[in-house]
C-alpha cells in the first residue's frame, strides 16, 4: 500500500515546535514578559537541538 504521507523527520518536528514556541513568545511579548523570556529559551534549546541533527 502506498502511504499517503511522508512520515516526517525529527529535524522537521522540531522546527514545527521551534515555529510554534516562537509564535507564542512574540504574543507574550508585550503581555508578560517573563513568560516570553521563558519561550525564548525554550526555543533556542530547540534551535540548537536541530543546528546539531543538521551539521550542515
Amino acid at each position: 500500500m502506498i502511504s499517503l504521507f511522508k512520515p516526517n523527520s525529527e529535524a522537521e518536528k522540531l522546527r514545527k515546535k521551534y515555529e510554534i514556541l516562537m509564535k507564542e513568545w512574540h504574543t507574550l511579548l508585550n503581555i508578560n514578559r517573563k513568560e516570553s523570556n521563558k519561550k525564548f529559551a525554550e526555543a533556542q534549546e530547540i534551535l540548537n537541538k536541530i543546528d546539531r541533527l543538521n551539521p550542515n
